[in-house]
C-alpha cells in the first residue's frame, strides 16, 4: 500500500518547504519530495542566498580599497580578493541555511522523501531516482521551481558560456566577461565581478538595464555602472556566440544597427528563467499547461482537483508572474491555509517588492510614473538624493535617490522607486505604505529616525508636495 498523507509538496525550494512547514502547524501530515543534496531550492542552493553572498564580499573589498579615507592602514600592498575563501565562507553561509530548514522538517514532523516525483493521478506519487516508492495524499501541491535558460542564438556548454549555477562557482576571477541579460541576475553579477576585477560587458536587448524598474532608477543604474567601468550595450541583439578552449566570441547587432563583435573569458546568459516541468507527469494528468508553465487560479488550483501549483512553475493568466522567493512562501503560505480551511485572500502582486541587489541597490514597489500615467492618473512625482543624508555620507555610500509616484486627486502612493544604499531594506516601508493606501501627506507625518538612511522616504514625500526640507 502507498504511504499515505494529508499533504505532498513536490519540490523543497522557498514556496515548497514554506507551504509544507504551515500545513504541518495546521495539523496536516505531510511529506515533502526533493532530489537535490539538500533543502531549500534555488534561492538557498543556487540563487538568492550564494548571489548575495558574493555581492557582500564584493561590498567588504570595496571599503577595504577605499581603506585610506576610513583611516584603516593596510601595510602589505593593495588589497585582493581570495576567490577561495571567498567560496569557503559562501558555502558555509548555505550549508548553514540548508541544515537550518533540515532541522525545521524534523521539528515539525515533515517527511523529507529524497528522490524526483511524478504525478500518476488520484492522489498519487510515484517516487524514483532516490527513495523509490509511490506516496499518495490527499492533496499536492507543485513547486518544482525554475531553471535558467537561453535563447535560440546561443549554446549553453557549461564551461565558457554559462548561468547563474556557474557563475556562482568560479573559482577564479575572470579576465573580462559579457553578460547577456540585464535583469536582477545580469546585474548582480556586473556588480560582483566588476568589483572582483574584471572586465565586464553588459549587453540588453531592450533599450534600457533593469527594464522593469522605473525609467529614473534605469537611467541611474547606468550611469552609476559606466562610472565603475562596466561596458554597458543597450538596445543590442547577441545574434550569435562561438567557444574556444581560452574565450567567447559574441557577435550582436547594435543600436545602430551595425554588426558588432566581443572577446571575452567567459559569457554569462542571464536571460531568464523557464519552469521545471519536464517528467512531472502534469500535462499526461491534464493539467492545463501554457508554454510549460502550470495555469492556476488566484487561489492556485490547477485544472485537476487536489492538485495545486505555487512559485516559479506557474501562470496565472494574467501577465508574468514574478519569480521572486519571496512571493513563492506567501503563495505556500496561502495555499497551506486554504487547505487548512482558514480564510485566505487573493495575493495583489500590485503589493510584490522587487529587490536587486546590484551596487548601488534598488528596491521597487507599485506602479511606475510611466505605468501610473499610462493607467491614466494625474501623476504626482517627488523624488530624493541619498546624497543629501547625513547617514549616506557617513556609510560613504552616497549615490541614487528614492522616488515616490503618487495619485494628484486623492494623494494616495501608488509606487516607490528606490536606488542607493539599503534599498533592498527601505523598500519594506513602501510596501507597508502601498498595502494600507497610505497617502502622501501620511508618509511625511511619520517621524522617520535620524540620522537614518529612511530619511529619503520622508523627504520624497516632502518633494511630491514640493516642500522638500533639505533640498
Amino acid at each position: 500500500m502507498p504511504t499515505a498523507y494529508d499533504v505532498i509538496v513536490i519540490g523543497a525550494g522557498t514556496g515548497g518547504y514554506v507551504a509544507a512547514i504551515r500545513a504541518s502547524q495546521l495539523g496536516k501530515k505531510v511529506a515533502v519530495v526533493e532530489k537535490q543534496k539538500a533543502l531549500g531550492g534555488t534561492c538557498l542552493i543556487w540563487g538568492c542566498i550564494p548571489t548575495k553572498a558574493l555581492l557582500e564580499h564584493a561590498h567588504a573589498l570595496k571599503v577595504v580599497q577605499n581603506a585610506k579615507e576610513w583611516g584603516v592602514m593596510i601595510p602589505y600592498g593593495a588589497p585582493a580578493i581570495d576567490m577561495k575563501q571567498v567560496h569557503t565562507r559562501k558555502d558555509k553561509i548555505v550549508t548553514g541555511l540548508t541544515k537550518g530548514v533540515e532541522y525545521l522538517f524534523k521539528k515539525n514532523k515533515i517527511d523529507w522523501i529524497k528522490g524526483t516525483a511524478r504525478l500518476m493521478g488520484k492522489g498519487k506519487v510515484d517516487v524514483f531516482e532516490g527513495d523509490k516508492q509511490t506516496l499518495e495524499a490527499k492533496e499536492i501541491i507543485v513547486a518544482t521551481g525554475s531553471q535558467p535558460r537561453s535563447v535560440p542564438s546561443v549554446q549553453i556548454d557549461h564551461e565558457r558560456i554559462i548561468t547563474s549555477d556557474e557563475a556562482i562557482h568560479l573559482k577564479e576571477v575572470p579576465k573580462s566577461l559579457v553578460i547577456m541579460g540585464s535583469g536582477a541576475v545580469g546585474v548582480e553579477f556586473a556588480s560582483i565581478y566588476r568589483r572582483f576585477g574584471s572586465e565586464v560587458t553588459i549587453i540588453e536587448l531592450l533599450p534600457r538595464l533593469v527594464p522593469v524598474e522605473d525609467e529614473a532608477v534605469s537611467a541611474e543604474l547606468e550611469k552609476s555602472f559606466k562610472k565603475q567601468g562596466i561596458n554597458v550595450l543597450t538596445s543590442t541583439k547577441v545574434t550569435r556566440a562561438t567557444a574556444s578552449s581560452t574565450e567567447v566570441t559574441i557577435e550582436a547587432q547594435g543600436a545602430d544597427g551595425k554588426p558588432l563583435s566581443i572577446s571575452a573569458s567567459l559569457l554569462l546568459v542571464a536571460t531568464g528563467r523557464g519552469p521545471v516541468t519536464t517528467g512531472l507527469g502534469a500535462e499526461e494528468l491534464g493539467i492545463a499547461m501554457d508554454k510549460g508553465y502550470i495555469k492556476v487560479d488566484q487561489m492556485y488550483r490547477t485544472s485537476v482537483p487536489n492538485v495545486s501549483a505555487i512559485g516559479d512553475v506557474i501562470t496565472l493568466g494574467t501577465g508574468v508572474h514574478p519569480q521572486l522567493a519571496h512571493v513563492s512562501s506567501m503563495e505556500g503560505v496561502i495555499v497551506a491555509e486554504r487547505l487548512a480551511g482558514k480564510p485566505v485572500q487573493p495575493l495583489n502582486y500590485e503589493h510584490v517588492p522587487g529587490c536587486t541587489y546590484c551596487d548601488p541597490e534598488i528596491g521597487s514597489v507599485g506602479l511606475t510614473e510611466a505605468e501610473a500615467r499610462q493607467r491614466g492618473y494625474d501623476v504626482l512625482v517627488g523624488q530624493f538624493p541619498f546624497g543629501v543624508l547625513g547617514r549616506a555620507k557617513m556609510a560613504g555610500e552616497s549615490e541614487g535617490f528614492v522616488k515616490i509616484v503618487a495619485d494628484k486627486k486623492y494623494d494616495e502612493v501608488l509606487g516607490v522607486h528606490m536606488i542607493g544604499p539599503r534599498s533592498t531594506e527601505l523598500v519594506a516601508e513602501a510596501v507597508l505604505a502601498l498595502r494600507l493606501e497610505c497617502t502622501v501627506e501620511e508618509l511625511i507625518k511619520t517621524i522617520h529616525a535620524h540620522p537614518t538612511f529612511s530619511e529619503a522616504v520622508a523627504e520624497a514625500a516632502h518633494a511630491a508636495h514640493g516642500a522638500a526640507i533639505h533640498m
